[in-house]
């Protein structure tokens, strides 16, 4: 029997599959849990529509990350922060701070979980990258100044 999985099914296939499973397995499991529903062919053309809605939504996101990854590429941005003697910090400067200084300074919305960073504790010029999804990636530099 033929059925549409409704949700992630171990051993069978993830959500949006047409599988075959036994009919007895379709009628006393799957679909009385509503894992699935019977493929019939309206079934199958909501199936075939939501899976280019779907990729048509990848495709979007996709080329924002790659529009922001050229935005950040080789750029520099100005985070001040308060140190003490020998170059040092009190504290360090975090992903958050970066993110707002990325978004006031180029306004490229980059959450703070996206950035690969350590914390950064002394004055100077710090390399970061940014995982914007879909394997792309942009580095860019954090200039650390005194605050006055």
């Amino acid at each position: 029997m033929k059925v549409i999985l409704q949700q992630d099914v171990k051993g069978q296939g993830k959500r949006g599959e047409l599988i075959d499973a036994s009919e007895g397995y379709a009628r006393n499991y799957l679909l009385p849990r509503k894992l699935a529903v019977p493929a019939t062919a309206d079934a199958i053309n909501t199936m075939k529509l939501k899976d280019a809605a779907r990729r048509k939504e990848e495709a979007g996101n996709r080329a924002a990350a790659v529009a922001a990854a050229d935005k950040l590429r080789g750029k520099t941005i100005r985070v001040a922060a308060k140190g003490g003697s020998g170059g040092r910090l009190f504290g360090a400067v975090t992903g958050k701070e970066v993110s707002e200084a990325l978004s006031a300074q180029l306004g490229v919305e980059v959450s703070k979980q996206q950035l690969v960073l350590d914390p950064i504790k002394t004055f100077g010029v710090h390399e970061v990258k940014a995982k914007l999804g879909y394997e792309v990636s942009a580095p860019f530099s954090v200039e650390v100044v005194e605050d006055a």
